[in-house]
């Protein structure tokens, strides 16, 4: 998933003097039972953001925790751990070459409107997927047989071997062997989905959207819904911190989720701060000459200062993949000598052809504020005794990523979320033909690695053949990590069960409730 927005330096800041104060709290998940008289519509602050709520379209962060209460799927986010948990699918087999998966579904479930969730469904709502041009996860059904083709254009929906057998039995054929299918079920992106507008099959219904508040409903017929307890759940979008720290503060908000001043609030065990699974990097796209050649990239990176580049970042990155336990370490991107870069870029240009004394441009799409404003100086300083000129190209932040694949720049600003706990997860965005692939970026020995990977056996050699295609990816120097994003919440344990912290900083809204010993409020607070 896209990050919707990038840390500012001052709220990174604040994180970090915050540090020591928040790790002194307690932040197991033990909860209450939830008291049936005590539940409310639960409220919630978030950024100013214009949402697409279209499952199979949306594709920032903010979104996804929204369809996490309006759509469900096969499988659905264990609320704390994020492994997948059967959702509208009550079991599967897989055959023995590991190419067949057969779900079994429920078989009481409907959407919001009555009408019954089928096999048929899914097969429909992923055909759906895969004939949408702007659908930015369609390409992780890449490995289910035909689905490719489809999506590409090259051949018919009856290709795609998605089949109905009857009413609660989907077989899917692959490819290749994918293990961590079911972690990919889970996105919303693959959700069941009515062809009717206002329909939906999670554990709650849109019934308002204005553009500054959302309202949602409980769907009274989910298949869940007696264990389904607040009425609903309204979020208000909002950046003024100080407003949002009052509302907090005043017991008017049970969560803010973005734009906070985390050093007034009164309760400070109710904020939460967390390292996530995700990476924010720049990457060159290869398009114009001489950046589509290594040597000259290579030059670049060495001369970059890694530790200014990234010094005001709590958690800094060297690598694309965020560390994962069992995953092989591979050499990341950190190595700055001024000296060797101008060394290199001589060799390049000497092998190329290029004069010592032309100056070369270089092209950085960024958008509005300062955060890349300020990246670019940076660069700009250290490319220039290269002989490299840097030029910026702006848009506003709203339109940046949409822009990123028709944009005639060179280097470009990203921020990704794993979607599943899994390598992949970023690896991915660089598979050639892959729908998540905005940088045009192809390598074949990198694409035969991503299908060794899919064929291990085991999750160590699986992690091994990931390993070796970020290596790769990083030797290729088209991308520069700069930190792994942190995250901070604001919410009152004391008094809202079933949120926890986790890595993917996905909080699925279904299982949200009042306590029955709601936290003490501070009445009449002043706020300076």
């Amino acid at each position: 998933m896209r990050k919707t927005v990038f840390l500012r330096a001052v709220s990174v800041l604040a994180l970090l003097s915050l540090h020591a104060v928040l790790y002194a709290h307690d932040f197991s998940f033990q909860d209450d039972e939830p008291v049936m008289e005590a539940q409310r519509v639960i409220n919630i602050i978030s950024s100013e953001f214009s949402y697409d709520l279209n499952p199979h379209t949306a594709a920032y962060s903010s979104e996804a925790q929204i369809l996490t209460g309006l759509y469900e799927g096969l499988f659905s986010y264990d609320p704390v751990s994020l492994d997948p948990l059967p959702a509208l699918c009550s079991s599967y087999k897989i055959s023995r070459d590991k190419k067949r998966w057969t779900f079994t579904l429920r078989g009481d479930c409907t959407f919001s409107d009555g009408s019954p969730i089928t096999a048929q469904t899914f097969r429909d709502s992923w055909i759906s997927l895969l004939s949408e041009p702007a659908a930015t996860f369609a390409g992780l059904l890449d490995c289910v047989q035909g689905a490719e083709d489809f999506r590409t254009g090259k051949t018919t929906q009856d290709k795609v071997r998605i089949e109905v057998r009857n009413q609660t039995t989907l077989v899917v054929h692959l490819t290749q062997p994918a293990e961590h299918l079911p972690r990919i079920l889970c996105h919303h992106a693959f959700s069941a989905v009515s062809p009717k507008s206002g329909v939906y099959s999670g554990a709650f219904v849109l019934d308002t959207y204005d553009g500054s508040e959302l309202i949602m409903k409980k769907n009274e017929r989910y298949r869940d819904a007696q264990n389904v307890h607040v009425p609903g759940i309204r979020i208000l979008q909002s950046d003024n911190e100080e407003e949002n720290t009052y509302l907090f503060n005043t017991g008017k908000a049970d969560w803010v989720s973005s734009g906070v001043e985390a050093s007034k609030i009164l309760n400070q065990g109710a904020v939460h701060v967390s390292a996530e699974f995700g990476t924010s990097f720049i990457f060159l796209k290869t398009n114009h000459s001489p950046w589509n050649i290594k040597e000259f990239r290579e030059a670049l990176l060495e001369a970059i200062p890694y530790e200014t580049l990234r010094e005001i970042y709590p958690v800094k990155a060297s690598t694309l993949v965020y560390p994962l336990a069992g995953y092989p370490s591979v050499n990341g991107i950190d190595d700055y000598d001024a000296e060797d870069a101008q060394f290199l870029m001589k060799e390049a240009r000497e092998k190329a052809g290029i004069k010592p004394e032309e100056r070369l441009t270089l092209v950085f799409a960024i958008y509005d504020g300062d955060y890349l404003k300020n990246m670019a100086e940076l660069l700009k300083d250290a490319w220039a005794p290269l002989g490299v000129d840097l030029v910026t190209q702006s848009t506003p932040f709203s339109r940046y990523n949409a822009s990123i694949p028709g944009w005639n720049a060179d280097i470009f600003s990203y921020s990704w979320i794993g979607d599943f706990a899994d390598p992949l997860a970023f690896l991915e965005l660089f598979r050639s033909g892959s729908s998540l692939n905005v940088s045009g970026y192809s390598n074949p020995s990198y694409d035969a690695l991503l299908k060794q990977a899919a064929e291990a056996n085991g999750k160590n050699e699986h992690y091994r053949f990931l390993s070796e295609a970020e290596q790769i990816l990083l030797d290729d120097c088209v991308i520069i990590p700069v930190y792994h994003p942190v995250t901070l919440h604001v919410i009152d344990s004391r008094s809202v069960g079933g949120w926890q912290s986790n890595a993917l900083d996905l909080h699925p809204l279904k299982y949200l409730y009042i306590k029955k010993s709601p936290s003490v409020r501070l009445p009449n607070i002043v706020m300076n």
